[in-house]
């Protein structure tokens, strides 16, 4: 609506007025972003599970976008990670479709974007880098520390091993971040220029005609939005690859 916040999509509220439970004297409530998570895991899940059959000689439309899917993925991982990278196929594929079908499903007039909050992405990205040192330390126990060591003289150590560390401790931020800020910026200028569309259609005469311009550009804006909701799933779901890969390799492929 007119003069609405544009912010206001962003709102998270509770569907259900009793909190199902407390944590630390701290309410629990089954919000809206709750509900889109939901609705995204069963229904891809759904989709992922039941249009797949491995004894059709022809795959239908909805079995072939499942298996490129698989295969878009699969790629992804063996050619950031190599062989060793695909038995964590299920970990990262289940991230990028998750990303992807959240970023998606925030599209939808009146849905609600998951993404769109720091604490989901920084929760998947906390998520991943947990991983990624549980898999370090299990392949190469306190060797894994050797990760923050590169390859360079050793008087220069001194001052890289710390900028090392920093920049590992901060991948949960920067990969979290990354991802909020993309789909919050695109929905908040989506929602501003379709205020300008409704505003300047209610107004009549001769400012009718010229929310065309404005209509025409939240076109252009969404379509655009579609590319980001994809780019953002692709990069949240290959940087996990990677610092996968740095987990498993070390500095061997770097």
């Amino acid at each position: 609506m007119a003069g609405e916040n544009p912010m206001e999509q962003f709102a998270v509220r509770p569907l259900i007025e009793a909190p199902l439970f407390e944590l630390g004297g701290h309410p629990i409530y089954f919000t809206n972003q709750a509900l889109l998570m939901v609705l995204v895991t069963l229904l891809s899940a759904s989709f992922l599970t039941l249009v797949v059959k491995p004894g059709r000689l022809v795959p239908t439309r909805s079995q072939s976008v499942a298996e490129i899917s698989y295969k878009f993925v699969s790629d992804m991982i063996h050619s950031t990670t190599g062989s060793d990278g695909l038995r964590f196929f299920p970990f990262v594929f289940t991230l990028f479709i998750f990303v992807l079908c959240c970023n998606f499903f925030g599209m939808i007039p009146g849905g609600f974007t998951v993404t769109s909050q720091i604490a989901v992405t920084f929760a998947l990205a906390g998520l991943v880098m947990l991983t990624v040192i549980f898999v370090g330390f299990a392949k190469h126990g306190i060797g894994f520390l050797k990760l923050f060591v590169p390859h360079a003289p050793w008087y220069l150590l001194i001052l890289l091993i710390p900028i090392e560390f920093i920049s590992f401790m901060t991948r949960p931020i920067s990969l979290s971040v990354r991802l909020f800020a993309n789909m919050l910026a695109g929905h908040t200028m989506l929602a501003v220029f379709a205020g300008f569309v409704v505003s300047l259609g209610a107004a009549g005469g001769l400012l009718s005609g010229l929310a065309i311009a404005p209509l025409a550009l939240m076109v252009g804006i969404f379509m655009l939005e579609l590319l980001v909701a994809f780019l953002q799933a692709y990069v949240f779901a290959v940087l996990t690859c990677i610092y996968l890969n740095e987990a498993l390799h070390l500095h061997d492929q770097h």
